[in-house]
């Protein structure tokens, strides 16, 4: 897309004039201001590779894979900008600096793609973007690589973003549904530096979780205390990472019944549950995706316990079934029986068979785990929903029992818990690995952990 049809330089409407004279003023005497030279990216031999895969699956065709524009929140004001997943894995760039960014991977004749990206030079001084332009102009938005400095960074050959609109048209992923879903399945098994990414977002999540829980106290305290507890985690998740990697959701008492409450506006009632489902995402945009069930009180009630094991012992069945070569719905079925056995026990069910247990489960049991939260989402049904399992594959397992406050089918000491824990794995050669296993699942664990944090 062309500078003049990206919009015109965005002032606000309280900007003062620039006079001619002014112009002139903040046109010279900049010194220069270049990055580093050693600014190659460590994941760009890695990007490279991607992108060479992504070249055997369409060959002689024009490949675009745009890194995504920004988006108006308020007025003259954007959202913070995230590159789109597809585009961040293949060029390795993960910045704000990226919006309107594109990359295009261009037939080569035998050779497969060159690829080239289209970006936005750094403001030029002598001109009136850099002090200007308040959505990409450097004295607002800070500095971004020259076109030289993208390539030094990347590997990639770089070109002016003007220059894409003269472009033939090809095959975009943001609008073309077969390239969308190749790059989800080529990102379905994680390289050891993906694994190492997640790790890291795992364990930066865990001590969000602790934070969290040194934080109670206070929460309890105020009015919205579910916004408190998200406030503690998002401090972690950007003091550590690029954010939280999602919406978090800090759900109490019987919001922890709305799979994806994000409200987070309620008060925290010592009698009850703190369901916290979050997770950082990494500088490199990678993301944990973690759930516990917290006792506020710091102790679970004997019914609060009940279901917490039951959806303990699901998750223990589903973790005990992945493995390479098994079908990746097989953990959620495993799960499933446990629970539709436990709730026939306890007499909500008539019996096990069915699916009438899906009434107080809603959903399934984990998805694959990257770059987004429920990543790889575009690949085929036969490459993931109804494919076997890869060893290199990252995942969650995260059953739940969601217990409606105005359900009658259940009993009253039942009504209004909900309760989900879920952890991070990744298949290994003969099974998988918990990479979330320093916080506490079982609920004896999880007491202990509360009160020695609590109490320090």
């Amino acid at each position: 897309m062309k500078e003049a049809e990206a919009g015109a330089i965005r002032t606000a409407s309280h900007d003062l004039p620039v006079s001619g004279e002014f112009g002139a003023f903040m046109a010279g005497n900049w010194a220069p201001a270049p990055l580093p030279g050693d600014i190659r990216l460590p994941v760009a031999d890695l990007a490279a590779a991607r992108r060479a895969k992504l070249s055997a699956r369409f060959p002689g065709e024009r490949l675009i894979v745009p890194a995504g524009e920004l988006a108006v929140r308020s007025n003259d004001c954007d959202y913070r900008f995230r590159p789109h997943s597809a585009y961040a894995w293949l060029t390795g760039l993960t910045g704000e600096e990226q919006a309107g960014h594109v990359l295009v991977l261009e037939p080569d004749g035998p050779h497969g793609h060159e690829a080239v990206l289209y970006a936005r030079p750094r403001s030029a001084r002598n001109g009136t973007e850099l002090y200007r332009d308040r959505r990409y102009g450097e004295f607002w938005v800070g500095p971004r690589p020259d076109l030289g400095e993208a390539e030094r960074m990347t590997g990639i050959r770089c070109a002016h973003l003007d220059a894409y609109g003269q472009l033939p048209p090809g095959r975009d992923a943001s609008r073309d549904a077969g390239l969308a879903a190749a790059l989800s399945e080529l990102r379905l098994v994680k390289d050891a530096w993906e694994v190492g990414q997640l790790q890291l977002a795992v364990d930066h999540t865990v001590a969000g979780f602790e934070d969290v829980v040194r934080a109670l106290p206070r929460a309890l305290a105020h009015p919205r205390g579910e916004r408190w507890i998200e406030g503690v985690f998002g401090l972690r998740a950007r003091a550590e990472g690029n954010g939280t990697g999602y919406e978090t959701i800090a759900a109490s008492g019987a919001h922890a019944c709305y799979l994806h409450w994000i409200r987070n506006e309620g008060r925290l009632d010592r009698g009850e549950l703190l369901l916290l489902d979050a997770g950082v995402e990494t500088d490199s945009l990678y993301t944990a995706d973690l759930t516990r069930t917290l006792p506020l009180s710091g102790r679970f009630s004997p019914v609060q316990r009940q279901v917490y094991e039951l959806v303990l012992a699901a998750q223990e069945a589903g973790m005990a079934a992945l493995k390479p070569g098994a079908s990746f719905r097989d953990f959620h079925r495993a799960g499933m029986r446990v629970i539709a056995e436990g709730l026939a026990e306890w007499g909500v069910l008539q019996h096990a068979e069915g699916d009438f247990h899906r009434r107080y489960t809603l959903c399934s049991s984990g998805h694959m785990l990257g770059l987004d939260v429920h990543d790889c989402a575009q690949a085929r049904a036969d490459a993931y929903l109804d494919g076997v399992l890869e060893e290199g594959q990252v995942l969650t397992v995260e059953p739940g029992l969601y217990l409606q406050a105005d359900d009658e089918t259940l009993p009253a000491e039942l009504r209004g818990i909900g309760v989900r824990i879920e952890d991070d794995l990744v298949i290994t050669a003969d099974g998988a690995r918990l990479m979330s296993h320093a916080l506490p699942r079982t609920p004896d664990a999880v007491e202990t952990w509360m009160g020695e944090l609590l109490a320090g």
